[in-house]
């Protein structure tokens, strides 16, 4: 999901804060990546994936760069109006707890692109930056 482009784009309004959050978890997006939207840090990288995934849902451009770190972020995000993110699928994860510096996650990320359904499977490396969670690089799996 490290969708790099020309111009910024505001946060959909599609998702209510009661609704289910895109990322998959069991909570309310108010509960679970609203709140990191909203400023509450992530505490692993893998909630960061989450969030950051759920930002591509949303459109929210402003999370995605403030998430996103210094040293490999692009100057603006800009979302395809034909993609739509379906569902979020965690493979797995290294290292990315309170006690590290870095992670890993894996995911399958799924989309539809002009009502075609397709995924996007990559490894993302978080780093630490200013004491919060970041990501930094992908390896693409497929």
């Amino acid at each position: 999901m490290s969708r790099r482009s020309s111009r910024p784009r505001q946060t959909s309004a599609a998702i209510a804060p009661a609704s289910p959050c895109p990322c998959g978890l069991s909570a309310t997006y108010a509960d679970c990546c609203g709140r990191l939207h909203a400023g509450a840090a992530a505490p692993t990288c893998e909630a960061l994936m989450r969030s950051r995934y759920a930002a591509f849902v949303v459109q929210d451009a402003a999370y995605l760069l403030r998430t996103w770190d210094p040293d490999t972020r692009p100057p603006v995000i800009d979302f395809d109006p034909a993609m739509r993110w379906v569902r979020l699928e965690i493979l797995a994860t290294t290292d990315g707890s309170a006690f590290h510096t870095t992670g890993t996650v894996t995911f399958r990320a799924h989309y539809t692109h002009d009502g075609r359904p397709d995924s996007l499977h990559e490894q993302s490396r978080f780093v630490r930056h200013q004491g919060a969670w970041v990501y930094s690089t992908a390896v693409f799996a497929d």
